[in-house]
């Protein structure tokens, strides 16, 4: 396949499940990495596309490309044990652009100091997945709730409301499905 597309849920595109190129990860990043570099492997697609929600930290509602991803997750291990570990890039960068902090959680407190415009589960895996595998990455998120007390029910209600974006920029970008 020349294009795969991942989407963390089935709810977040119900008509794109239909198509022979969108595979699911499930929620966070390790469903994320897993899913996405087994697909690459097995795909060896030029271009994989990361379509999904995401809290709105600096970023009204809307379709949004991601061009730089940070791990939020990152640095909660005690300072022993980071000093074993092979060192990664705390960011990963294809440009000038907004960035996507990802992390294992649902941010719901605008008060964090969250260094990104936007909030997701899966998008700095998917990258790193696809940098390590030398796969061309392209993500657009579509801001469904401002990352507050609100998120919850807002992510809820807006869930589907992006997928109308991920066909058309797709469309628009690839010529097709």
């Amino acid at each position: 396949m020349r294009d795969i597309i991942l989407i963390a849920l089935e709810h977040e595109a119900p008509q794109m499940k239909r198509w022979d190129n969108v595979f699911f990860t499930g929620v966070g990043k390790v469903n994320a990495a897993l899913t996405a570099a087994k697909l690459i492997e097995r795909h060896n697609p030029r271009t994989v596309w990361n379509f999904g929600t995401a809290g709105g930290i600096k970023l009204p509602t809307g379709l949004h490309e991601m061009k730089n991803f940070v791990e939020r997750d990152r640095g909660k291990c005690p300072e022993s044990i980071e000093l074993v570990l092979p060192t990664d890039p705390i960011i990963i960068s294809f440009g000038i652009g907004y960035t996507c902090s990802t992390g294992d959680n649902f941010v719901t407190d605008p008060n964090l100091e969250i260094p990104a415009h936007v909030v997701d589960m899966e998008a700095y895996a998917i990258a790193k997945a696809c940098i390590n595998q030398h796969a061309e990455f392209k993500c657009f998120k579509y801001v469904s709730d401002q990352a507050d007390d609100g998120a919850g029910s807002d992510w809820l209600e807006n869930i589907q409301a992006g997928e109308e974006h991920y066909i058309q920029i797709f469309q628009q970008v690839t010529g097709g499905f």
